[in-house]
């Protein structure tokens, strides 16, 4: 199997594309970008489980559809079930050591991709949110 480069940036143009395309509220779409651009740092500094936790919790529903879009990412890419589901804070809580370390390596590498493809595909996007 050779290594496809566009492997973690396809499903994320999509998914940002996807978010962009379907949000006509100038306030929802700033949430977006915010939360698409600070997503490495979040996760970075607190983790993935804070994360996820934080996505339930979160009041603002621009910035909660970009953590939902990242989790479904995360779970496509990785094959592990269940992460963006209502059950995906007891999934992460449940995983190996080894598999949640290694699932947070390929989060950080998908949060990466969130923070680029968030310029290009919210380019007209500007402001606070």
């Amino acid at each position: 199997m050779s290594f496809d480069p566009r492997t973690l940036g396809t499903p994320v143009y999509e998914a940002l594309s996807d978010l962009r395309a379907t949000t006509t509220d100038d306030t929802r779409l700033r949430e977006q970008k915010k939360q698409a651009v600070e997503l490495y740092t979040y996760l970075s500094t607190w983790g993935m489980m804070r994360l996820k936790a934080e996505e339930m919790a979160l009041s603002q529903e621009g910035k909660k559809d970009v953590v939902r879009k990242y989790f479904s990412c995360l779970q496509q890419l990785s094959g592990v079930n269940n992460l963006n589901s209502s059950n995906g804070l007891d999934k992460l809580k449940n995983l190996k050591s080894d598999e949640y370390l290694g699932l947070t390596g390929l989060g950080l590498a998908l949060a990466q991709e969130f923070s680029f493809w968030a310029t290009a595909v919210y380019h007209d996007v500007s402001g606070e949110a």
